[in-house]
């Protein structure tokens, strides 16, 4: 009886290598799918680079258990991001600034103050979120948008109040 070794590579159809790809292959196919490659491009790229691995009943049943936590914690994630827009939806949040008599600004208020006003509140945000036109150069109110997901937005009112007014009063 012939010995097998369990390395050996399953032949596809049609000559080719079966491989169950763990990462995305542009041209090639998603995670998760069993595709055929030919030998050399599998030994000398998918397989040494991670990008791959042998297309075994095994490895399959684990790629889909791990399809599923994945999935689980996308749907989690996005429960939590949509409560997040609802409780920034209700935000006020007042940040003082320098200004001028005029209500310019000496400076500016930018996605970094914006994100830092509402950590004070024990909201956390990346200021890469934050989408403004332009930085804000004047005192006012503004509605500032913010970009959780691609397909999720909020906004938030932004009070810019002169640095010696109490927080939350405008003149």
């Amino acid at each position: 009886m012939p010995k097998v070794r369990s390395h050996q590579i399953m032949k596809g159809k049609r000559g080719g290598i079966e491989l169950l790809l763990t990462k995305k292959v542009e041209g090639l196919g998603a995670a998760g799918e069993v595709v055929e490659v030919k030998p050399g491009y599998a030994r000398n790229y998918l397989l040494p680079l991670g990008m791959a691995t042998r297309a075994t009943p095994h490895n399959v049943r684990m790629i889909e258990v791990q399809r599923k936590k994945n999935a689980e914690a996308a749907k989690k994630k996005r429960e939590d991001l949509e409560k997040l827009a609802r409780d920034l939806a209700k935000q006020s949040v007042s940040i003082e600034a320098n200004a001028n008599p005029e209500g310019h600004l000496y400076g500016s208020v930018g996605p970094a103050e914006i994100a830092a006003a509402l950590a004070k509140d024990k909201i956390t945000i990346e200021p890469s979120t934050v989408k403004l036109e332009g930085p804000l150069k004047e005192l006012g109110l503004y509605a500032v948008k913010v970009q959780l997901a691609e397909d999720l937005e909020t906004e938030i009112k932004i009070w810019v109040v002169p640095a010696t007014a109490a927080a939350g009063s405008k003149s």
